[in-house]
């Protein structure tokens, strides 16, 4: 099972929103006495902190999920939900995190260095904040918005003043045990060191940091063997020693040309890495030790006393050292010690961090409407962050809810917007982006304010409850009057001019006729 883990793809989420609460306060003799639903909670943050006893990733290759906790829902009686609390991972120094096209996000370089890697949801509003002078009593509240969620790549690259860079099986691991307490695996067979180890070393007034990079090959800097994987360790040191084994078994290797590969592939690396940290000291300008390692073997001091003049036109330090019986080790570490001062001297006062504010990009029109297809038809697609934003926050079982939202965006300019791209009644409109947006049929007809809406579970813009004025009701009691005296008028005339019959007597009996009778004198 790995121990030491420098890579590794870190999905996290932040918490979601709680739920707005959609109450009526309820009192002795007033039933009804105003909302009284509060705000859900926010969720929580994940955050991402360098700890100084953190030295690997391995608890996130193991657990690559992370979900900060929610917020709560708020309640009646102005009861606002909790908020959640934030989720802070531990992370080493060092660890660079970058999206996965490779852009770089955070440096975490410093105990207590954070970011803030998945933001929480925002809590939606209750009824009581949603009332106002034309909606007294919403019944309906909003939803809590969903947490951010991201994949990140975490990079850890080593923080150490000094580099042991060489061939597989030089010595750095036995090199490294010998100057410090680290206690490294060391064997005899080549890539015994599979993960850096960091050793401090102390030697006199001097105290600094040792990484064993594990061992490097020809082609390393284009990935072969353990390439990429461990050469990121070494752009953080301000010195680099170059272990060479003086008593290389393999017929074809001696010092001189392991150093040249190594400083080949160290210099290929190095093009790429300067122009990414353009703050940092060139990986080829900085200082440099030659250690000639296992001299205490009589085939490696021949060898070192062979190759010492044609390593001394590099114009470099060169030391003689073996960590078995541990020759020349002072010498060594106290040159390391003078180097690693005169580097940090150089490099600038460190200063507090600053207070970066990433405050989210907004566009210059709040939303799009373009042409789309949906479905294998025509359909009118709405992109924004705040149509999409609301259509997140609604409850589309509440119709009063999915009144106001049709409110909102109506004063959103979306109508205009769709009539000018040539949306008709009944068009497929789809809000939001991929196939989890909200899709329907458009009516435009249905417009007007929340400040309309009857009683809860209804819209009353869907049907005409207009009141008539006093001046209309008077017209129309004067109409029905005017129409009941007419009707009056003509049953007199019609019984005047003896349309109508007597039922009590039998017109054909005593021979008259439906004529009104004469007059006697």
């Amino acid at each position: 099972m790995a121990a030491f883990v420098d890579r590794v793809v870190l999905h996290v989420q932040g918490g979601d929103g709680g739920n707005g609460c959609a109450s009526i306060r309820r009192e002795k003799f007033k039933p009804l006495a105003g909302p009284d639903g509060a705000n859900g909670g926010h969720g929580g943050d994940v955050i991402l902190e360098v700890d100084a006893s953190t030295t690997t990733l391995l608890a996130y290759h193991h657990s690559p999920h992370q979900r900060a906790p929610k917020g709560g829902f708020g309640k009646g009686d102005m009861r606002a939900g909790a908020d959640g609390e934030d989720l802070v991972l531990p992370v080493p120094e060092g660890t660079v995190v970058t999206t996965s096209d490779g852009e770089v996000l955070a440096d975490l370089v410093g105990v207590g260095t954070r970011f803030v890697a998945a933001r929480g949801g925002t809590g939606g509003l209750g009824n009581a904040a949603l009332a106002s002078r034309t909606r007294k009593a919403p019944g309906f509240a909003l939803l809590g918005e969903p947490g951010e969620e991201r994949s990140l790549v975490l990079e850890l690259k080593t923080v150490a003043d000094v580099a042991l860079v060489g061939f597989p099986s030089a010595g750095k691991s036995s090199l490294i045990a010998a100057m410090s307490a680290a206690r490294p695996k060391i064997a005899d067979y080549p890539f015994t060191t599979l993960t850096p180890n960091l050793g401090v070393v102390e030697a006199g007034e001097f105290r600094y940091t040792v990484a064993d990079v594990p061992g490097l090959i020809p082609g390393a800097s284009e990935g072969k063997g353990l390439g990429l994987d461990f050469l990121r360790h070494i752009e953080r040191c301000h010195v680099i020693a170059h272990v060479l084994d003086a008593a290389a078994l393999e017929s074809d290797r001696d010092p001189v040309t392991d150093l040249e590969i190594i400083a080949g592939e160290l210099a290929a690396y190095a093009d790429r890495l300067d122009a990414e940290a353009s703050d940092r000291t060139p990986l080829m300008e900085r200082p440099t030790v030659i250690v000639l390692n296992k001299t205490d073997l009589p085939d490696g001091q021949d060898m070192a006393e062979m190759v010492r003049e044609r390593l001394a036109e590099r114009d470099l330090p060169i030391v003689e050292v073996s960590a078995v019986s541990h020759k020349g080790l002072r010498e060594l570490e106290f040159l390391l010690g003078r180097l690693v001062d005169e580097a940090r001297a150089q490099e600038p006062e460190p200063e507090a961090a600053p207070i970066v504010l990433t405050p989210q990009a907004r566009d210059a029109a709040p939303f799009t409407v373009v042409k789309d297809q949906y479905d294998g038809d025509v359909a009118y697609r709405v992109l924004g962050d705040k149509p999409q934003r609301w259509v997140r926050q609604t409850d589309f079982s509440n119709d009063e809810a999915v009144g106001y939202l049709a409110d909102r965006l109506h004063r959103l300019g979306v109508e205009e917007k769709l009539y000018a791209a040539g949306a008709v009644a009944g068009s497929t409109v789809v809000i939001g982006p991929g196939d989890d947006a909200v899709v329907f049929d458009w009516e435009p007809t249905l417009m007007g304010g929340a400040e309309h809406l009857g009683r809860r579970g209804t819209d009353a813009r869907l049907e005409d409850h207009s009141r008539p004025t006093r001046e209309a009701k008077r017209a129309e009691q004067k109409a029905r009057t005017e129409a009941r005296l007419g009707r009056l008028a003509a049953m007199e005339d019609e019984r005047r001019s003896g349309h109508w019959a007597d039922p009590s007597v039998d017109d054909a009996a005593t021979g008259e006729t439906g004529d009104a009778p004469a007059h006697e004198d």
